[in-house]
């Protein structure tokens, strides 16, 4: 999850492209094709190399082979169905096969997490061992999925164990995708970081990152994978961090969008920093480097006080809503409550691990009737009841609502009939978790309007 700031001009990636076909073409395969795989697929045919796509759903697959992705992305789809067109790219359920002829195996599952982050290394373990014996000579296995600091030493030695052919290694390059801008994100990188154990593997791997014109940091397999845990560790501590600045906004009548703007304009914070108020993080990402990082210091006896205060904060972020809404109501029970957005960040249509459904589930329980519409949002992917009320816009979500709760930074939610949604509403009240209509003088237009820290 890092900034990507560079311009993505697809005559620029052309020509990129077209000049590194001419000089240099692998063979890729990419294992796991749900957000990291495909876009690591797509992005690779483009860049002009020949790329197959595994992954054991046959469904997943099938649904590849005609242009369409497991869930939306800006750009994917067109990415992949173009590069399909050009026979640079394809996908498939036999992973023996599409091992044994490539010159780099990118492991690129979305690691699973379970219900409090804990990582499941399941998929990926039975993965490599399954692939080892069939590399050929020279091959790269170049992991990109969130894994634990150690695991890809353990993983080289176990992939060489099983396979003695000359030049086999294994290379650690954190993904840094950002849901909604992911393409973009791994075509124009700020920095890629580069793990691996000898010069030569690391050579290898430059050199195939090379049309992304990004400075490539090399480092051992465990700095490597420690970097990737850092860095989310920060982002989280940033959040927390400006959550808790937040609620002492609210308690002093100070603007938390001030107090940000002030810090991110002195250059030892900076314009990009990680300092959104709301209702906590979640996506299943950086608790789970947290989470990661905890458990390596405790198997080590050490103590970490301040990645458990994140959490901490985290934890108690999604019942603030419930919390300010009784405040305003006395309770919510036997309320009529919409919500605007239910993906955990605008651009995605995945609800893996969002914020949004727990604060729904804090809302039903205590006795509030919920409607909810988000334009993106994958419904299938929630397994029995959903405790709530999905409907088709956001005009039916404020029909006769006590509250708009604003979930979700979908920028077609500003452009929404303001005058429209408060005559619809019961209590012409919005609770801005995002504070995305900041700007929009809703006080002025007949709303009692609640940011956050403001």
């Amino acid at each position: 999850m890092v900034r990507c700031g560079r311009s993505t001009r697809r005559c620029s990636i052309k020509r990129f492209a077209s000049e590194w076909v001419t000089d240099r073409s692998e063979t890729i395969c990419v294992i796991g094709l749900w957000h990291l795989g495909t876009v690591l697929s797509a992005c690779w045919a483009d860049l002009g190399h020949r790329v197959v796509g595994v992954d054991e759903s046959r469904a997943v697959v099938a649904a590849l082979a005609e242009g369409r992705a497991p869930l939306f992305e800006p750009g994917l789809d067109a990415l992949i169905r173009e590069n399909l067109t050009r026979g640079r790219l394809s996908f498939s359920v036999d992973l023996t096969i599409a091992v044994a002829a490539a010159d780099f195996v990118f492991i690129a599952f979305d690691t699973l997490v379970d219900e409090v982050d804990r990582l499941d290394l399941a998929p990926l373990e039975a993965t490599i061992q399954e692939l080892a014996p069939h590399l050929k000579p020279g091959a790269t296995v170049v992991v990109s999925s969130q894994v634990p600091v150690g695991t890809c030493s353990r993983w080289r030695g176990e992939i060489r164990r099983r396979n003695t052919q000359p030049g086999i290694d294994l290379a650690y390059s954190p993904e840094n995708l950002r849901l909604g801008d992911a393409i973009k994100c791994y075509l124009r990188p700020d920095r890629i970081v580069l793990g691996a154990e000898t010069e030569t593997v690391r050579e290898r791997v430059r050199l195939l990152f090379a049309p992304m014109k990004a400075p490539v940091l090399t480092m051992s397999l465990a700095s490597a994978e420690m970097t990737k845990h850092a860095l989310n560790s920060f982002l989280a501590t940033s959040i927390s961090f400006v959550n808790e600045i937040a609620d002492v906004c609210e308690r002093t009548g100070a603007d938390i969008l001030d107090v940000v703007g002030a810090l991110k304009a002195d250059p030892r914070v900076g314009p990009n920093a990680f300092l959104s108020p709301g209702f906590g993080f979640a996506g299943g990402t950086l608790a789970r480097d947290i989470q990661v990082l905890r458990e390596v210091a405790r198997d080590g006896g050490l103590e970490t006080p301040a990645l458990d205060g994140v959490l901490k904060v985290n934890d108690g972020r999604p019942r603030l809503v419930l919390r300010r809404l009784s405040e305003r109501h006395g309770s919510v029970a036997g309320l009529d409550i919409g919500v605007l957005g239910l993906t955990y960040k605008a651009g995605t249509s995945t609800l893996r691990r969002s914020v949004a459904l727990e604060i729904i589930r804090t809302l039903v329980e205590a006795g509030a009737t919920v409607r909810a519409f988000d334009p993106k949002a994958d419904l299938a992917e929630l397994d029995g009841p959903k405790g709530f009320e999905p409907v088709g816009s956001a005009y039916e979500a404020a029909r006769g609502a006590s509250a708009l709760v604003i979930l979700t930074e979908w920028p077609e939610f500003k452009a929404l009939d303001f005058d429209r949604l408060r005559l619809l509403m019961k209590m012409p009240l919005i609770l801005d978790g995002k504070n995305l209509l900041a700007d929009l003088h809703l006080r002025e237009r007949g709303f009692e309007y609640l940011g956050v820290g403001r």
